[in-house]
């Protein structure tokens, strides 16, 4: 059967039809293209956003339960000596040089590439160099003031003693990743000495209240770092006798803890009223081996362990203030 032909204007519709399409579609890429091109940002805006970063990263300290680790025991050994005594001055001087030394250690760490952060241009080496000089130099006139003239000269025995903690978390952090848990706590009782060390600044005195605000301090850092790690680890684990066969460790370490408060109680080294300010603590820790599964949110973790180290603050400096 013959096709039965087209008419001139039948053709030409049909063309402009068929290229009009072709035509839309291609107006509707750019117009795609456009928008992107638009709301992309520029090239070397990204680039410069991506190096503010990293120059965060390579300068400001990332362990942010760390901050409270130092500054915990600051709070409660200054709380309970104010009760004594009102000098101030050198708080601010022992807090300046603490905060400065402690930002230290992440550039200088990242400076010598003893962290998987390190400088990788000379660019970052110098910004590293100059954060590191600012802030020895901040330390520095602070501990220069806060010593002067052989001024809180038990300072100097404490501060060798945070420096052995810090050497020997560094070096079993290189050892193995099985003796990090154990670096950890050794960490604490350098970060954890802030609180005798508040307390002799404002009183002039290292006598047992300062010992027994640093021995309450380690314990309980150490048990909510204990605690912080067995919930990321055991997050998808049900049951209370998987959470015991995997959490047995964090169990002893809270009978333990149990154990030394109630010696130190008794033998009157530590107001008995003090054990108090473990309560919410020891309550969270075995509580937690019989509770219903939970998702883990670790940034609501993280508020709830804030809560619990305020707590603590409260309690711990009520307790000391009313057993005099």
């Amino acid at each position: 059967m013959a096709r039965k032909p087209r008419c001139v204007g039948q053709v030409d519709n049909w063309a402009f039809a068929r290229w009009g399409a072709i035509v839309s579609v291609l107006n509707s890429a750019n117009l795609h293209l456009q928008s992107q091109a638009i709301s992309a940002p520029p090239a070397d805006a990204a680039t410069e956003k991506a190096r503010r970063e990293r120059r965060r990263a390579l300068i400001v300290p990332r362990e942010h339960g760390a901050w409270g680790l130092l500054l915990v025991p600051m709070v409660t050994g200054a709380g309970v000596a104010f009760h004594q005594a009102s000098h101030i001055f050198p708080l601010i001087l022992l807090l300046t040089a603490a905060l400065a030394l402690f930002w230290l250690r992440t550039p200088l760490e990242n400076l010598l590439g003893t962290t998987a952060m390190r400088a990788q241009s000379v660019e970052e080496s110098h910004t590293l160099r100059s954060v590191i000089v600012m802030l020895a130099a901040v330390a520095g006139i602070a501990l220069a003031f806060l010593l002067w003239a052989g001024r809180n000269a038990d300072l100097w025995p404490l501060g060798a003693t945070v420096a052995v903690a810090f050497i020997a978390q560094a070096i079993l952090k290189k050892i193995s990743r099985r003796t990090r848990m154990l670096s950890e706590m050794v960490g604490i009782i350098g970060l954890t000495a802030s609180a005798p060390a508040a307390y002799y600044v404002i009183t002039g005195q290292f006598d047992d209240r300062a010992w027994m605000l640093w021995l309450a301090n380690i314990l309980f850092a150490g048990d909510q770092i204990h605690y912080v790690q067995l919930r990321i680890h055991t997050a998808k684990i049900q049951g209370f006798r998987a959470k015991l066969a995997h959490g047995w460790a964090f169990a002893l370490g809270q009978a333990i803890m149990t154990a030394i408060i109630t010696v130190a109680c008794i033998a009157r080294q530590m107001p008995a009223i003090a054990s108090l300010a473990f309560a919410p603590l020891l309550f969270r820790g075995w509580f937690y081996f019989v509770q219903e599964p939970t998702q883990l949110v670790v940034r609501r973790l993280g508020w709830s362990e804030l809560k619990h180290a305020t707590a603590f603050c409260v309690l711990l400096i009520a307790a000391f203030i009313l057993a005099r």
